[in-house]
């Protein structure tokens, strides 16, 4: 009879970074196996167990034996299983006795053709598997496949056998129903019989009643929230209680509040606070000690600013937390007295006086020193500069900010990015590289936009990330992650599968938010190309190879994000197959693609444009461009030739204006002219005059639809 189904393996404290994953790898794994053995529906309920110390799953509805399954098994050819007078051969034999069969079995064979030749199969009836030798495949396969960052190896009891496991695991569980079922794994033997929390268990050992008790029985007699689902919502809940009394607000960050929920089994919140002295010191630095040395949760005010209160998760809840609270605040104060040392020391010396010190460190063995690298970010962001002065599309800076002083900030700001990596603070926290160097040039009192775009310059540093807020900032951050990827590219050092040690990935991607998201009138070649001008000569091997895979990396990067905003690859492919003008334009572009794309003459024009580009394709030599009137002898191909001419200069004109959804649907009206020119007109006539001037016209629609998109690509 089905039954509820309850593993749990009870082990030493699991890594907590890992822990999330492992608990979720347990018990999809284990189940899956189940259900693949038919010992457990498809759509049977599962339920994941995690904590520090444990990790389990509860099934639904497993049954005590699979059922047992017909299966048909091909043996081999006949010309070879059987003699001429229809006798088995020995071939046949030692098959069937891989099988489990014997000679009786013969008569019973099947023929059947299979492919080129008839052959010999076998039916028979599978027995399905019991759920000890079903659960125990499917645990030995879970234990296998599991994410284990790192693999221990201890002895067992026995003082002799070496076991390999993430940690030392000390209890295993398996109850169907309230029947134990008997597996082994890692040197254990199942049972009923599992541990609470540490410290605050009503008893030690909790005797469990049945798989469906588990959670209840953990929770009362053993003082653990066994679901990490359950005690990260606990935890949620207590931390909003506990800020919401002090009118505060809890830091938001989901990363922490996994880890904490992977470091305790019975939460309980605490509210400490530390001196506010200690408030002078920039908050990034503060809440970051917190949160990666303490695991704590600063509080925040109504203006996003940092208190000196935080919360403490413990795993424990005395009648008196006091002697909790007091340890934690004891705790924390040495690691916020480090920062503020930090941050004093550093201080006394200027952002400029460490620029010598840049030369000393290297930035890669074959790019050299981070003083090279701030020479060449300063040469690129002078080249931006000088690309969006001279743009076609004008861009607008600060009133008070022309180009010239534009590029003197960019000059400064550059040249100062990366001297915060020289400061204590950096060293001891390294994720305030830019941060902290924002600050120091504040301190100093460098003029405006220099200190936020040493903020910036890092921007956007992960997926969702706000983007660098002045131009100078922006002009910078281009820089930076353009001599990051072309040098890299230009060493050879680019991603492989899932491996991108140097975050290339995340840079081009920067890449394209600044570009698109800001939108700038400037061109990734260009700007690629002025990158790779700033190497020495004998650097990067191979430019031009480089600069061709660099570009394709980075285009495949943009269709990617495109996809994201929700455009379909039909439409994606269409607006980024015309390189022309900056990516600024790219939104526009695709929304006058997909409005294009609604048109009723849209998939005729889609379709006549990939025939058009398929003839010019062809042509040998050059494509001619002049078109004469006095050639166009068919009614089909001057109607075309008038078209084109009443409705290409309002196209360009919208085009110019960069209303690119007026223009494309000008471009509509051209739907029966080139319908009726593929019906009516050869376009290779034998007298190459003719050949000539209607491919010069093709040549001329052709220019004029593809040049928001190529709409050839919706065909």
């Amino acid at each position: 009879m089905s039954a509820n189904l309850l593993v749990e393996l009870f082990v030493e404290e699991l890594p907590p970074k890992a822990l999330k994953k492992l608990g979720e790898s347990f018990a999809s794994v284990l189940a899956d196996s189940l259900k693949a053995q038919g010992l457990a529906a498809a759509d049977a309920a599962v339920t994941s167990f995690a904590s520090p110390r444990r990790l389990g799953v509860h099934v639904a509805g497993v049954a005590p034996k699979a059922a047992d399954k017909a299966v048909q098994q091909k043996l081999m050819p006949v010309a070879v299983a059987l003699t001429a007078d229809g006798q088995a051969t020995p071939a046949l034999l030692k098959k069937l006795a891989s099988v489990g069969a014997g000679p009786e079995v013969v008569p019973q064979l099947k023929r059947a053709p299979d492919g080129k030749a008839e052959a010999l199969f076998w039916d028979s009836i599978q027995p399905g598997a019991t759920l000890a030798q079903g659960l125990q495949k499917a645990l030995d396969e879970t234990l296998a496949k599991l994410p284990i960052p790192k693999v221990m190896t201890y002895q067992l009891a026995d003082g002799w056998t070496d076991v390999k496991f993430v940690r030392p695991a000390h209890g295993l569980v398996a109850l169907h129903g309230s029947d134990v079922v008997p597996i082994q794994a890692l040197g254990l033997s199942s049972g009923r019989t599992t541990t609470g929390h540490r410290f605050e268990a009503a008893q030690a050992a909790v005797s469990l009643t049945s798989a469906d008790s588990y959670a209840e029985q953990l929770r009362e007699q053993g003082a653990v929230i066994a679901s990490f689902a359950e005690r990260r919502a606990e935890i949620s809940r207590q931390l909003k209680g506990a800020a919401d009394a002090l009118s505060l607000t809890p830091i938001d960050d989901d990363a922490l509040l996994d880890e904490v929920t992977a470091l305790v089994e019975r939460p309980n919140v605490l509210t400490c606070a530390f001196e506010p002295e200690f408030l002078a010191v920039p908050q990034e630095c503060l809440i970051l000690t917190m949160k990666a040395n303490q695991k704590y949760f600063p509080l925040l005010d109504a203006a996003g600013k940092l208190t000196r209160h935080f919360l403490v998760v413990s795993n424990i809840a005395p009648a008196d937390a006091s002697a909790v609270t007091g340890g934690n605040e004891r705790v924390v104060r040495p690691r916020l007295a480090d920062a503020k040392f930090f941050y004093d020391q550093d201080r006394k010396k200027k952002l400029a006086d460490r620029l010598p010190g840049l030369a000393k460190v290297v930035y890669h063995g074959k790019l050299g020193s981070q003083g090279e690298r701030t020479e060449r970010v300063r040469g690129i962001g002078h080249a931006i500069v000088k690309q969006l002065s001279m743009a076609t599309l004008p861009y607008t800076v600060e009133a008070d900010d022309e180009f010239k002083v534009l590029d003197s900030k960019v000059q400064q700001a550059a040249q100062l990015a990366k001297c915060d990596l020289l400061t204590d603070m950096v060293g001891e926290f390294p994720e305030l590289q830019g941060i902290m160097g924002g600050y120091y040039a504040r301190h100093e009192g460098l003029r405006d936009g220099v200190a936020i775009a040493i903020e910036d310059h890092y921007k956007p540093r992960f997926a969702g990330d706000a983007l660098p807020r002045n131009h100078t900032g922006t002009v910078v951050a281009l820089a930076d992650k353009l001599e990051t990827l072309v040098g890299l590219f230009g060493i050879g050092q680019l991603p492989t599968g899932d491996k991108d040690p140097f975050a290339l990935r995340r840079h081009a991607l920067g890449i394209i938010r600044i570009l698109v998201e800001k939108n700038l009138p400037l061109s990734l070649p260009d700007m690629v190309d002025a990158a790779f001008a700033t190497f020495p000569e004998g650097m990067l091997a191979d430019i031009p190879k480089a600069r061709e895979a660099l570009l394709h990396f980075v285009y495949e990067r943009l269709v990617g994000y495109l996809r994201e905003l929700g455009y379909s690859s039909q439409e994606v492919e269409a607006a980024t197959a015309v390189r022309t003008g900056g990516w600024g334009s790219m939104p526009k572009r695709l929304a006058a693609v997909r409005a294009f794309n609604a048109l009723p003459e849209a998939a005729s024009l889609a379709a006549a444009n990939k025939r058009v580009g398929n003839i010019l394709k062809k042509v040998e030599g050059e494509l001619p461009t002049d078109v004469k009137a006095e050639l166009l002898q068919e009614a089909a191909e001057q109607a075309l030739a008038t078209a084109i001419a009443e409705v290409q200069p309002a196209a360009d004109r919208l085009f110019e204006q960069h209303d690119y959804t007026g223009s494309l649907q000008v471009l509509a009206a051209l739907k029966g002219p080139v319908d009726a020119f593929f019906d009516d007109v050869m376009v290779n006539a034998e007298d190459p005059a003719l050949r000539a001037n209607r491919l010069a016209l093709l040549g001329r629609l052709h220019a004029a639809m593809n040049r928001v998109a190529d709409l050839s690509r919706l065909a």
